[in-house]
């Protein structure tokens, strides 16, 4: 029973004494973990995002004839038509196609396959 006495230590109850001691706490601390989060997945997530967005919609918008695409389905050819929705592509010697111009994925430096 000794030793049970020498690890076991008296506990006594508070009384009261906690809620006082929220009292003081800025509220903008207790929100600063939130603030913080949110300010990292801004900087790592969605800042990257918008980024990349607004750079694939400067490119489509600055094709122009003779450009080699390659479109979200896989299909690599030159910018023979261009227009306001629509650009027609040449995939091959006299094939042709349509392609809504957001389905371009990537401008092709001009080499030759």
């Amino acid at each position: 029973m000794l030793l049970l006495g020498w690890f076991v230590t008296d506990v006594f109850a508070q009384t009261g004494g906690s809620a006082a001691s929220t009292e003081g706490i800025n509220p903008l601390v207790s929100f600063g973990p939130f603030i913080l989060i949110f300010i990292l997945f801004y900087f790592m997530l969605i800042r990257p995002q918008q980024k990349k967005a607004k750079e694939r919609q400067e490119m489509i918008g600055g094709l122009k004839k003779g450009d080699r695409v390659i479109t979200t389905g896989g299909l690599i050819g030159t910018v023979t038509t261009l227009g306001e929705k629509i650009i027609t592509i040449q995939i091959a010697e006299g094939v042709r196609v349509k392609v809504v111009r957001n389905n371009v994925d990537e401008l092709k430096e001009n080499e030759k396959d």
